[in-house]
């Protein structure tokens, strides 16, 4: 259980986690672009772009991010 809570604690791999009415964003390296319609970010080795309608940051932490609005399509690029 504590090597549970460690691992959870300690976690630095990226998260997107797709709801209804927003987009939730973990462990990104930087934010690239932020508009009305289109947000885009690096990971370690990725860049995402997210289109949309209405895109605005509602949460902006060191390493998260909460986006709201009506998302589109999600893109996944390897930046090598």
């Amino acid at each position: 259980m504590k090597e549970k809570i460690h691992n959870f604690l300690l976690d630095e791999k990226f998260k997107l986690i797709l709801k209804e009415k927003f987009l939730y964003i973990s462990n990104y390296q930087k934010i690239i672009s932020l508009e009305d319609n289109y947000v885009s970010m690096m990971t370690n080795n990725k860049k995402i772009k997210i289109y949309g309608e209405k895109l605005s940051l509602k949460k902006v932490l060191e390493n998260e991010l909460l986006i709201k609005g009506k998302i589109n399509k999600i893109e996944v690029e390897d930046d090598r």
